[in-house]
């Protein structure tokens, strides 16, 4: 069997199986056997699946530390809001003008910023997240400190379901793309990089731009989910909340940080209860992950199912089944 058949197999079976999902929750949801509640959870486990890749991807295969991602989010949130609100114009209008103006502020903050390294580009990140939250606060004419409501529920479980498997596919693809060898490169030596004639600087503000960009869309599911925005739900606290997902996943695994954002998400909604008390569990859990698994969970690796990789052991002398990495 050829190469592309093979691959033709996976991908296919990998959509059955994504259909399969989407249309079990949608059935269980317009049967009422999921309440709000779940379903509330499943909404953000989907925004966070998105904000955990999208900084990974600046994070763990660039080698960056931006802290700033909720500004980024920010900007998607309130720019895709005032789409519907003040013109009207469909959801999908909305949703890729906020992307895109994230997007462009990454483009805005990587250039000058991103000649930076380690703390340095920390503090410049965080100071442009505090930056968007301030001017946020004082334009009255998108709500001001008092934050921005009446924004149309427009976002569902089918929509976010299928952008956050479209963010997962299109950040997997360019990590493994060419560009993204290169992206990877960067983080694993820049120095060698650049002596291999790489230019740093600009997969440094792709790697940035990509990931501010999917940040933006995010930020629009959650305006369009939630009706109602204020600034004080994109402060700093949102950001190392996304930073602590890619950490504990795993700094260079897609997979690493979607299993880190449902099973922080999950964690979250299950110690809502204890009030106060919750924080602390929530971080003895992390700190023990980071004592016994410092790499994250998955480390650098990815988890995939060798499903038609039946001729694979007798050429190569590999089982078939589960394997982890690439």
């Amino acid at each position: 069997m050829s190469m592309f058949a093979r691959n033709f197999k996976k991908d296919f079976a990998i959509l059955l199986v994504l259909v399969a999902v989407w249309g079990l929750v949608q059935f269980l949801l317009t049967a009422g056997f999921l309440n709000p509640f779940y379903e509330l959870n499943l909404i953000l486990i989907g925004i966070n699946i998105i904000l955990a890749v999208s900084l990974n991807l600046i994070n763990g295969f660039n080698g960056q530390f931006s802290i700033g991602h909720a500004g980024f989010m920010a900007v998607g949130a309130y720019g895709a809001a005032m789409i519907t609100i003040k013109s009207g114009l469909p959801f999908p209008v909305a949703l890729l003008f906020g992307a895109l103006l994230a997007g462009i502020c990454g483009i805005l903050v990587g250039l000058p910023t991103l000649r930076l390294r380690g703390d340095y580009l920390a503090i410049a990140t965080l100071g442009f997240g505090e930056i968007i939250r301030g001017l946020i606060v004082n334009i009255d004419y998108i709500g001001g400190a008092y934050g921005l409501s009446g924004i149309p529920k427009l976002a569902n479980w089918t929509w976010i379901f299928w952008l956050t498997v479209l963010t997962v596919i299109i950040i997997t693809n360019f990590v493994n793309s060419t560009h993204g060898r290169a992206t990877v490169s960067i983080r694993e030596n820049e120095i060698a990089a650049e002596a291999m004639g790489i230019n740093t600087t600009k997969y440094k503000v792709m790697a940035f731009t990509i990931g501010s960009l999917f940040a933006g869309l995010a930020g629009g599911l959650h305006a369009h989910y939630f009706y109602t925005i204020q600034p004080n739900t994109f402060n700093f606290l949102k950001s190392f909340d996304i930073l602590v997902m890619v950490v504990l996943g795993g700094q260079g695994s897609i997979t690493g940080s979607i299993i880190a954002a449902i099973g922080l998400t999950i964690i979250s909604a299950l110690l809502q209860k204890l009030a106060a008390l919750r924080l602390v569990i929530y971080a003895l859990i992390l700190i023990i992950v980071m004592i016994f698994r410092p790499q994250g969970l998955m480390g650098t690796k990815e988890f995939s199912l060798k499903i038609f990789s039946k001729k694979s052991k007798d050429k190569e002398g590999k089982p078939h089944g589960t394997a982890v990495g690439q």
